[in-house]
């Protein structure tokens, strides 16, 4: 519980009244800064009192800690030991039980003596007294059924907190937008210059370093630093610590929209037009600073009216990293027998081994041997960082692959929120479904080698079937453009090209289609495939396909034959299939074409949409057969 909680004065005992009163007075004296941030010791007091958890029934020991912040949340936490740093020294110091209720997949760090803030599976919470139990749960399943739980039996509510802090604006340095806000000399008050002043710039400098003195370099800078102040004629001196980088990049997205006008942040016409933004792509640290930031700043420019829209961003995508490739371990017991990753725990200590990816078979969720399928592995994923050597230098895959592979394989190897595990080998599928574009567009090399110029493509009308096939795709891909699901875009175009490689001719309007909704995908393999069906300006100048919902309408059905009045099979034909081609399509079918293979065919009797019955001579008729 914070110090200055307003429950503390009646919750103490009078035991610990006197304790707890010097500790509240010594903590009065810190900053929130020196309380959280620079604090290396963590120090508290006990209140005294107890507290019963509803969830196990159990009487849990309240203290005061000065980590503990009042202004953030109700300023009082349940403190977690096994997995929070900042409680994890505070029970070391004070001999506060540590009680392990998540352990992370596949292994026990219980006896580690670290604490562990991950993800993982449930234990130790099960509780007959509230016939609460989430053993075993995932640990997000696990937080969601807790909420549910708290809010069905009145003990609490859900709610998000902001980890919100007072901003440290001022720099000592140079660089930086400077503080538009003047000092009177015979009263120390703060003045903001004008408005007609504004922009305040920087003074050129000769010598920007630091003084040595604790001012700011600025204060070299006397001529500019002495000023007087316009309103009441008195003299005063600039502000000569400078704005953080934050402060630009807060709103960089407005200048954006008019980068030269020197008369006003941005012109109203011009960010009406473009306002707000539609996506801001960026990681996830930038989603607790900078984008919380950014609004503040975007929300006091639309209360004087700067900015004509409340929110900055119609749309923010925190991007997914890409993890190291996947390390396989094993254990080893003391005597240096290997053990299942499950028994590891039980063992005391035990060795880890690192086990080469060849060496490895999936079995069910697990990873075991393949020479020993009874040892369980354990499989971990870390970020790339030199300090583990598990960096992929992409200048060596785009030497090896192209440049478009490597911008393809990322995409392709999950959604864009995601995170993903990088695996060298899984690069060579995207490669080859570029090779095949490349062959199946341009044609199979020469016997030298080379390619021919220009393409296999024809200026002949396309099919049904082949318009079908690419508004499909069209449709699919741009469908999963808009929902940053590049993955399965690109699985729907590596199906068009196998439904291309059966068509007997390919129109030369389907393939530059294809080509413009790949582009976004591998634009240099496009580019030249643009070009070799015959443009001679670049596609980026060219309109994005659309799909004509025409051709996304399912128009075949399901047709029954009939051989001498007996269903013997079906085939899909289209809606207005005439006889001819739905004889066709049954005399290729692999079931019905034995009962239709150099047999003498009396007559057809075709219903469209209906029926197609074949009624074979007499003479191929087996005797006594009916």
């Amino acid at each position: 519980m914070a110090p200055e909680h307003f429950l503390l004065p009646s919750i103490v005992s009078e035991a610990q009244r006197t304790s707890v009163e010097e500790y509240k007075e010594l903590a009065s004296r810190k900053s929130e800064l020196e309380r959280t941030e620079l604090q290396k010791e963590k120090t508290g007091v006990f209140s005294g009192c107890y507290a019963r958890n509803p969830a196990n029934g159990e009487a849990t020991p309240i203290w005061i800690a000065d980590y503990v912040l009042g202004s953030y949340g109700t300023g009082a936490i349940m403190a977690v030991p096994a997995h929070d740093t900042r409680d994890h020294e505070f029970a070391l110091k004070y001999n506060i039980p540590i009680r392990w209720v998540v352990i992370p997949d596949g292994e026990d760090c219980s006896g580690s003596g670290k604490p562990y803030p991950g993800y993982g599976t449930l234990i130790n919470s099960s509780s007959s007294t509230s016939g609460l139990d989430i053993n075993g749960l995932p640990s997000k399943e696990a937080a969601s059924k807790v909420v549910e739980w708290v809010e069905k039996t009145s003990n609490g509510n859900k709610k998000v907190n902001y980890k919100l802090r007072d901003w440290l604006f001022a720099r000592q340095r140079y660089w930086g937008e400077p503080i538009p806000v003047i000092f009177l000399d015979a009263t120390g008050e703060g003045v903001p210059i004008a408005e007609a002043e504004l922009p305040l710039t920087l003074p050129e400098l000769d010598d920007f370093t630091p003084t040595g003195t604790g001012e700011p370099p600025l204060s070299k800078a006397v001529s500019w630093v002495r000023t007087m102040d316009p309103s009441s004629g008195m003299p005063a001196s600039r502000e000569t610590n400078t704005m953080p980088q934050w402060a630009g990049s807060c709103w960089y997205y407005l200048r954006f929209m008019d980068p030269k006008n020197s008369e006003a942040l941005v012109d109203k016409k011009k960010e009406m037009y473009w306002s707000p933004v539609d996506v801001y792509v960026g990681g996830a640290e930038h989603a607790v600073l900078h984008l919380l930031y950014s609004r503040f700043w975007h929300k006091v420019l639309y209360d004087i009216g700067v900015v004509s829209t409340k929110e900055p961003f119609k749309c923010v995508i925190n991007q997914g990293i890409i993890l190291g490739e996947v390390q396989y371990m094993a254990y080893r017991d003391p005597d240096g027998n290997l053990v299942s990753a499950e028994s590891a725990g039980l063992l005391g200590e035990h060795k880890e081994e690192n086990i080469p990816e060849e060496k490895v078979m999936k079995s069910g969720d697990s990873f075991v041997l393949k020479d020993n399928p009874n040892i369980r592995l354990v499989a971990r994923t870390h970020k790339m960082s030199k300090s583990r050597g598990n960096v992929i230098n992409p200048d060596d895959v785009v030497s090896e692959y192209g440049a478009d592979s490597l911008r393809l394989y990322e995409m392709f190897m999950g959604p864009l929120r995601d995170s993903k595990t990088w695996n060298t080998s899984g690069i060579e599928g995207v490669h080859r479904f570029l090779g095949r574009a490349w062959r199946l567009i341009v044609g199979s090399p020469l016997p030298n080698g080379a390619f021919r110029d220009g393409t296999v493509a024809v200026d002949e009308e396309p099919s049904m079937e082949q318009l079908r096939c690419l508004h499909k795709c069209i449709d699919k891909v741009t469908e999963e453009i808009e929902g940053t699901r590049f993955n399965t875009g690109i699985s729907a175009m590596m199906e068009f090209i196998n439904a291309a490689y059966k068509w007997d001719i390919l129109p030369r309007s389907i393939m530059e289609a294809f080509v413009l909704f790949l582009s976004p995908y591998a634009p240099h393999v496009a580019e030249e495939l643009w070009f070799r069906l015959g443009n001679s300006n670049s596609l980026a100048y060219e309109l994005f396909p659309k799909a004509n919902p025409t051709y996304l309408k399912e128009t075949t059905i399901i047709l029954p034959v009939q051989i001498n009045g007996k269903t013997r099979g079906t085939i899909r034909v289209e809606e207005a299939c005439k006889e001819e081609d739905a004889f066709k399509l049954a005399s290729l079918d692999e079931k019905l074409s034995k009962y239709l293979d150099g047999k003498t065919i009396k007559k057809r009797i075709y219903v469209p949409g209906k029926i197609l019955n074949v009624i074979l001579d007499r003479q191929n008729v087996k005797v006594g057969s009916r």
